[in-house]
């Protein structure tokens, strides 16, 4: 591909992404939102945008453990994949940024897409845990209205069970048998079993990332994330000039993220708003002002992540990574040592000449 229809097609998607960014936008009543923030307070808005950008980072470093034992070793692409990913599931529903960050990041490691979701799926389970983790906390140490009490006893029920879970995962995968069946490793050639060698394969990288510590670690990892969450709601509130206690903007933070259960629509527009502000009325702050301070949190959230979204996703996409080129290097390298170690030659073949070309420091 030239680099003239390379560049014409990184435009083109990035086009098409802003395209899915204003048909969006426009579901917004941007009078209102603008009207908050024209009176907000610029030092706490920057602050809100700055902490959402941090519990979207802990989120890359979360991933980051999963992925190390795997041989992807570098932040750096962890937290850009991530930040991209979170872009692009404002803008795409069912939480397809999750499903291209999967895709970014086997593209620029080289490492099978099936062990990068492995890694991704393992490290998502964590957002549920950390939110049942806040959701009793939160009710064991605030006073939040009455739907949350009756849903202490089933919490704390459903968190020991993740617990219990989780250490039985632990258990089960580092305690399991290798599979040493040589025709079930055999390469696969109908569609049926490339699935089953893709599913096989997922297994395999799971049991590979399960561990104490690191399970540990997500979780507190998690809990920082969701801290940061908490911290931009209750600075954007402030940066409206609108009281609500810590206990308000908690209760927010939980009613609006049971739409994690499934994301119907990008950013969830509607539901976040009709949520924060039920929650918001309990505590003493009116209708209107809550619906500016939802407004204002959302843009917050999606304005600066979609943009570092639509101008990382053509990086991912169009980048080679070094890992896919690796492997092929050190095959090319081993062959030909392994035929110079059999006796020297008494020329070097053309094609032994180029791999040597090839591999030369520059």
């Amino acid at each position: 591909m030239n680099k003239g229809l390379k560049r014409a097609i990184r435009w083109a998607i990035s086009l098409a992404i802003i395209v899915l960014l204003v048909i969006f936008a426009r579901t917004i009543n941007w009078h209102q939102a603008w009207d908050s923030m024209r009176h907000a307070s610029l030092p706490l808005l920057a602050a809100a945008i700055g902490v959402n950008l941090l519990s979207v980072i802990i989120k890359g470093v979360r991933w980051w453990l999963f992925l190390r034992p795997v041989g992807i070793k570098s932040l750096p692409l962890s937290l850009r994949a991530t930040i991209a990913g979170a872009g692009l599931n404002n803008v795409l529903v069912a939480q397809g940024g999750d499903a291209a960050r999967v895709v970014f990041v086997s593209r620029s490691s080289g490492v099978s897409s099936a062990t990068v979701l492995a890694s991704m799926a393992l490290e998502r389970l964590f957002d549920p845990i950390g939110f049942v983790m806040l959701l009793v906390g939160g009710v064991l140490l605030f006073d939040l209205p009455a739907q949350f009490e009756h849903w202490r006893t089933p919490a704390e029920i459903l968190l020991v069970v993740i617990v219990a879970l989780l250490a039985f995962f632990v258990y089960a995968t580092r305690n399991a048998e290798p599979e040493h069946v040589p025709e079930r490793r055999a390469k696969p050639r109908s569609l049926g079993g490339k699935m089953k060698a893709y599913l096989v394969s997922f297994g395999k990288s799971a049991r590979l990332l399960v561990s104490g510590p690191r399970f540990a670690m997500a979780i507190l990892l998690s809990l920082l994330s969701w801290g940061a969450q908490l911290a931009t709601f209750a600075l954007s509130a402030a940066a409206a000039h609108v009281s609500i206690p810590t206990a308000g903007s908690l209760a927010c933070l939980l009613a609006i993220n049971v739409g994690l259960i499934l994301r119907a629509t990008p950013g969830n527009v509607g539901f976040f708003q009709f949520a924060y502000a039920l929650m918001a009325e309990q505590f003493g702050v009116s209708r209107n002002d809550a619906i500016a301070v939802s407004l204002l949190i959302q843009t917050i959230q999606i304005i600066p992540l979609t943009a570092l979204g639509v101008l990382l996703a053509p990086e991912f996409i169009f980048r080679r990574g070094r890992g896919a080129e690796e492997p092929e290097r050190v095959a090319e390298l081993k062959a030909l040592e392994k035929k110079l170690s059999e006796g020297p030659p008494p020329m070097i073949p053309p094609e032994d000449e180029k791999v040597i070309e090839r591999n030369k420091p520059s």
